[in-house]
């Protein structure tokens, strides 16, 4: 098995080196039409500003005395159609990636202000918990000191599902019963939930960053780099999110 992370399912990276094939047999290949480790990573950048830009809306609106919910929770939706619409039709990336971006902009931008307004100071905290989470990671990868191979990847995508199972059945319960899940609250189970997710979080980084590599080896086409680089954003959004968790447990506890 692969990342979880939806962009980087075997399935998709596998049907496009295999459509590809054939062409790839029958002619020289034109390097400029490949996918390009520097491609993903400039598709990266690109994708974070769209989001920082679009975050900022929904951000100024909530300090502006207007409430941003509408596009908070309509920015959350529209992301997640034009993932599930990636996951099939990875050669539409190109234009569903910065979409994706813009619409998951104003959620995080939406959440964000909600979490400011609680506990003043927690974005800059989870932005700069988030960044270094991910430099430590890229760094430990590029440097092998942590080797993703079979083994490494199953557990990770065994903790991710049984998370993402754990998260819905909670949602789930709560929504139409008074149970209460055990990960609300600031109690210190709750908090050591909120650090095993992160790590979670984080190793799926390597699964991406592996995935990423491995496409640029097999010469997917260029479009796949911004698949790829839509993945990676998709992990760095939930790491965010689950770091602003964390801290406004902490925070709650002071």
């Amino acid at each position: 098995m692969n990342s979880n992370n939806p962009f980087f399912k075997s399935k998709a990276f596998t049907n496009t080196s295999r459509a590809d094939e054939a062409v790839h047999e029958a002619k020289v290949i034109d390097y400029n039409d490949t996918m390009t480790v520097s491609g993903t990573i400039n598709k990266s950048f690109i994708m974070l500003l769209l989001l920082v830009a679009s975050a900022a809306v929904t951000w100024s609106m909530t300090f502006n005395g207007y409430n941003p919910i509408v596009l908070t929770i309509g920015g959350a939706i529209v992301g997640f159609i034009l993932v599930l619409i990636s996951v099939f039709k990875p050669q539409y990336s190109p234009y569903l990636a910065p979409g994706y971006a813009v619409f998951e902009g104003l959620f995080i931008g939406g959440i964000s202000a909600i979490f400011e307004v609680m506990y003043p100071g927690i974005v800059i905290q989870a932005v700069s918990c988030t960044f270094v989470t991910f430099m430590v990671c890229f760094g430990l990868y590029k440097y092998g000191v942590v080797k993703v191979n079979e083994r490494f990847r199953s557990v990770v995508v065994a903790a991710t599902l049984a998370i993402a199972t754990y998260y819905l059945i909670s949602w789930l319960l709560s929504m139409f019963t008074s149970f209460v899940p055990v990960h609300h609250g600031n109690s210190m189970i709750s908090i050591g939930i909120s650090v095993f997710v992160i790590v979670v979080a984080a190793l799926n980084l390597f699964l991406d960053f592996d995935q990423i590599e491995k496409g640029v080896q097999e010469k997917m086409p260029k479009y796949m780099e911004w698949f790829g680089a839509m993945g990676l954003m998709i992990t760095l959004v939930w790491l965010y999110i689950e770091f602003l968790r964390l801290l406004s447990k902490l925070s709650s506890r002071d």
